[in-house]
């Protein structure tokens, strides 16, 4: 079974992939075939010895080989994996300052929001170039996909080409252990599924595992008496949602307030890539500011200096060799090996898993993984209020996906003037120009 894990540079998907796909016993019974690419070779050689390290300490009998050729990689693949950034905070950075310098007061920038657009089109281009590809050299090989923003990504593969794509976050995950923590439950003991668009999902149903017991009522009695600066920065716009429309959230503030036009009330974003921009902006210093992804841990606490910045290697050999729960491997032992799986999250066209969102918008949903294929779990109609936000966000990615197909400002423009963080007309044209030309060696317009 050949696999391709394209990124496999990434100090994050790259080992963790690696590690999963050797772990798997129904693969090693397969025959495990492991091509790695990357664009830069000394990641790439890193990542090569991390993996020949890994299959000699599980004592696996895997072909492992590594390339910069992508034809290679993909000739007769089963399964594509997929993790790709190119200079990931500076251009992060961008997508932060950028819309909030035009008075857009968006949150975060990376899934949702005015930078969110320009984030996906830098990362569109190489991932439809990577699906063209397969229709050429393994048109039926599965996409699994970890590059954000999925659903933008995961719509354009699903609109612009044949091939299958399966958009894959643990997110769903965050907002289970949330809810275990104020329920004082282990998160084991809980059934739960939930639906939406990737970083904006809803819990449809929490319950007891052992029992059947609904849960609900019992988080609703917590969540009121809970202290309202109770890990605030994380839970307290989940608060606001769960009372206004019923249904706990996921995965967190930072990232489903990208979506909501008055999120940053609730969410500390000013520190996400803080900055003094008196001594000068990082796309003109090259000085990127350190990335806060929440104020939860010992960001607010830590020594009075500044932190060294810890670039590290693709993979620690004393790491300990175990799954990381992410799902491209259950994807791949089921789909491959015939074992059924059940999936917590997948992003792929709805097709009527979602009844009141559109056929073809791409959205997160639990599936089930089987020879046959992955198949979402027909879920509930969401209640209007919600579908309405998640519908606003699937015209943005259609637009977007025109966009980038037609080479379309006029197409981006819309798409952008859509995002419910846009006030001001004259501010987003001026804002888009200025991204474009930022980003105009990367950007596929």
């Amino acid at each position: 079974m050949k696999i391709a894990i394209i990124g496999a540079g990434s100090r994050s998907f790259g080992p963790s992939s690696v590690r999963d796909i050797l772990l798997s016993d129904p693969l090693a019974e397969a025959g495990v075939h492991l091509v790695l690419v990357d664009r830069l070779e000394d990641r790439l050689a890193e990542a090569l010895g991390y993996a020949q390290r890994v299959a000699e300490r599980l004592g696996r009998h895997a072909t492992i080989e590594a390339t910069t050729e992508l034809d290679h990689a993909l000739d007769v693949a089963s399964f594509v994996v997929k993790a790709i950034e190119v200079d990931r905070f500076l251009h992060w950075s961008q997508d932060f300052h950028i819309p909030r310098h035009y008075g857009f007061r968006q949150v975060f920038g990376e899934n949702g929001g005015p930078g969110s657009l320009f984030h996906a089109l830098r990362n569109m281009g190489p991932t439809v170039e990577i699906a063209r590809t397969m229709e050429r050299l393994c048109p039926e090989a599965l996409l699994l996909s970890f590059t954000n923003p999925e659903h933008k990504l995961c719509e354009a593969v699903s609109r612009c080409t044949s091939i299958k794509a399966i958009g894959l976050c643990h997110g769903v995950f965050m907002g289970l252990h949330q809810i275990a923590g104020i329920l004082g439950v282990p998160i084991e003991t809980l059934d739960a599924q939930a639906c939406g668009i990737n970083h904006f999902t809803w819990f449809q149903h929490i319950r007891d595992r052992n029992t059947g017991e609904d849960l609900y009522p019992r988080l609703r009695a917590m969540e009121a008496e809970g202290d309202w600066l109770s890990d605030w920065h994380e839970l307290g716009l989940a608060r606001i949602l769960f009372r206004r429309y019923g249904l706990w959230p996921s995965p967190a503030a930072n990232h489903y307030g990208e979506y909501i036009g008055w999120a940053d009330e609730f969410v500390a974003s000013e520190l996400q890539f803080h900055y003094d921009p008196a001594d000068g902006h990082p796309w003109e210093t090259g000085v990127i500011p350190e990335f806060v992804y929440s104020l939860s841990g010992d960001k607010t606490t830590r020594p009075w200096r500044r932190p060294e910045a810890v670039e590290g290697s693709v993979g620690a050999d004393d790491a300990p060799l175990r799954p990381s729960g992410e799902l491209a491997v259950p994807i791949m032992e089921a789909a491959g090996c015939g074992a059924r799986r059940e999936l917590e999250a997948v992003n792929m066209p709805n097709r009527g898993a979602i009844p009141n969102l559109p056929e073809d918008m791409v959205v997160e949903v639990p599936a089930v993984g089987a020879r046959d294929g992955i198949h979402a779990v027909q879920m509930k109609p969401l209640p209007e209020a919600i579908a309405a936000m998640l519908r606003t966000q699937g015209s943005i990615n259609r637009l977007l996906v025109e966009a980038f197909a037609e080479q379309s400002r006029a197409k981006l423009l819309q798409a952008i003037l859509l995002e419910p963080t846009v006030n001001s007309y004259r501010n987003a044209v001026a804002m888009m120009n200025e991204m474009l030309r930022l980003q105009a060696d990367i950007l596929p317009l």
